[in-house]
């Protein structure tokens, strides 16, 4: 690895609205070097990479050198490729319906103004790029047939030959970015992405590689910045570092002092919702018990399968296998459909509000009452006054701000739209209710309304409700329990005082008994 620079940038900060998403973060990264990027969600991580690739544009601009060239930040529209910086992000940035082909040389394609285009030019060119990796695909297949795994390493062999053909000063330089690139990769696949990554590094290239995997991080890079609350809190030689202070970097001392109390313990009770063996994207073999009455979290790092789990169990995305018992009486997932979940008393309110939760141009009053409209029916008609006054009392009870419910749903804030959504379904009566994501971009005054709505309905109705996410201090709030998934099975279940942001952030984090002797 070299000495030499290849991206170095100081006082980085940027502020979204009221919320300083960083704080006067240094970065650098040497030519030849792998550096990994770690922290919690909300760290700053995702916000550094689209300031660095212009998508954000930093509170004062901040010099930027990228090998021999100093620039500042924010960068113009394509200054990021001429200055010899590619990203890779977790979606790849690929046409799953065009070729190979298409895709690995899509910039130079498009950007080419003759009347004709040398495809067996463009073929050499291609393969090349894929030989230099050691990578051999049919160019004349569209990419989506591919298998993740060579999607990914397609990408990478793309963004590698961006920046060998950008306009670089220095003979080294160049910096390849890696947000995630294993999420979705199974664990067997990860060494060719990892020998990939060494060999663009052995070229002079630096790389960022971002990850939740702390194990990971520790054996595929030479040094680690962890963020914390935006901030740059320690850089780490890998070689010296462990896992604990890795993950004591990620977690900070003062963390525990900003955990709220748990949702009050349940007496426990016999479990009116047994999943077996469920399997379906992410989640390999998921065993829960789930309690009339109580709030159980689900959570996990990227990838581990947990955020699966509400929609397999609704029938929104298809199980490939497992049962859920109701009473003891079971009903195969494999052929759960939305349609059969609601008659069963289920109901799911899925991250994307807007696109799959609601209908954005609709009014509120039709959001609202869409479940129950056999509540307002006479005879062939809807009423619609009668609607209009049901809305308006289920919105003042929910307290969906503004009141009028003819306003269409997709004016109304993040946490009114979730309101919205809770009152429909809560409506329904459900037994079992499915929350992905809940708080999302709700605000922190809407966010404790929301809690307070969910453990009423628990309190009050006997419904067992769900929750998966990512936000572990949320969970901690409001659960009464948080099952932590890790590789797509349920490894640790947390209860009681254990229901702390800081256990479950440490549960998600550390290695089991079988995954230590395994390795």
């Amino acid at each position: 690895m070299s000495t030499a620079t290849a991206l170095e940038v100081e006082g980085l900060s940027k502020t979204f609205g009221g919320s300083r998403a960083l704080r006067d973060v240094g970065f650098s990264v040497r030519a030849g070097e792998i550096h990994g990027l770690v922290g919690e969600n909300g760290s700053g991580k995702s916000t550094l990479i689209k300031l660095l690739c212009g998508f954000h544009s930093p509170d004062s601009p901040v010099p930027l050198r990228v090998g021999m060239v100093e620039t500042e930040l924010p960068l113009r529209a394509g200054e990021a490729a001429r200055l010899g910086l590619a990203f890779v992000h977790q979606d790849l940035g690929l046409v799953p319906q065009v070729s190979v082909l298409e895709n690995l040389l899509i910039d130079e394609i498009a950007a080419d103004l003759s009347w004709r285009l040398s495809w067996s030019d463009q073929r050499r060119r291609a393969n090349r790029m894929l030989s230099d990796f050691g990578l051999q695909y049919d160019l004349d297949q569209p990419i989506g047939r591919l298998r993740t795994t060579d999607r990914a390493l397609v990408a990478i062999a793309r963004a590698a030959a961006r920046i060998r053909s950008a306009a670089i000063d220095a003979g080294e330089g160049g910096v390849l970015v890696l947000d995630e690139p294993t999420v979705y990769l199974p664990e067997h696949d990860r060494a060719r992405l990892f020998e990939m990554m060494h060999s663009v590094a052995a070229a002079g290239v630096g790389l960022i590689f971002v990850s939740h995997d702390v194990d990971e991080v520790l054996a595929n890079t030479d040094r680690i910045t962890v963020l914390r609350d935006g901030r740059a809190v320690g850089t780490l030689t890998s070689a010296e570092s462990t896992h604990e202070q890795v993950v004591g970097l990620i977690l900070g001392r003062e963390l525990a002092a900003r955990v709220g109390a748990a949702a009050p313990p349940i007496e426990p009770t016999r479990s009116a919702y047994e999943i077996v063996g469920l399997v379906g994207g992410g989640a390999r073999d998921i065993a829960l018990s789930l309690q009339r009455g109580a709030i159980t979290g689900l959570t996990g790092l990227p990838g581990a399968g947990f955020d699966d789990i509400p929609y397999l169990l609704f029938g929104a995305n298809r199980a490939s296998g497992g049962t859920l018992k109701i009473d003891g009486e079971e009903h195969d997932l494999t052929s759960m459909t939305p349609a059969r979940a609601l008659q069963l008393g289920m109901a799911l309110i899925p991250a994307d509000r807007q696109g799959a939760g609601a209908v954005g141009s609709l009014p509120v009053v039709d959001n609202l009452t869409l479940q129950v409209l056999g509540r307002y029916r006479r005879g062939p008609f809807l009423p619609r006054a009668r609607m209009l006054r049901a809305a308006e009392e289920i919105a003042e009870a929910y307290d969906v701000r503004p009141r009028d419910p003819r306003m269409t749903y997709s004016s109304l804030s993040g946490g009114n739209q979730q309101k919205v959504l809770l009152a429909k379904w809560l409506l329904t009566e459900p037994q079992l209710l499915l929350l992905h994501e809940p708080t999302q971009g709700v605000d922190i005054g809407a966010r404790a309304e929301i809690f307070t709505v969910l453990q009423r309905a628990a309190r009050d109705t006997g419904c067992a409700i769900v929750i998966a996410s990512s936000d572990h201090e949320q969970l901690a709030a409001v659960c009464h329990e948080v099952a932590i998934v890790r590789a797509g099975r349920v490894t640790e279940r947390l209860r009681g005082a254990d229901v702390t942001q800081e256990r479950i952030t440490e549960g998600c984090y550390s290695i089991s008994d079988d995954e230590a002797s395994a390795s």
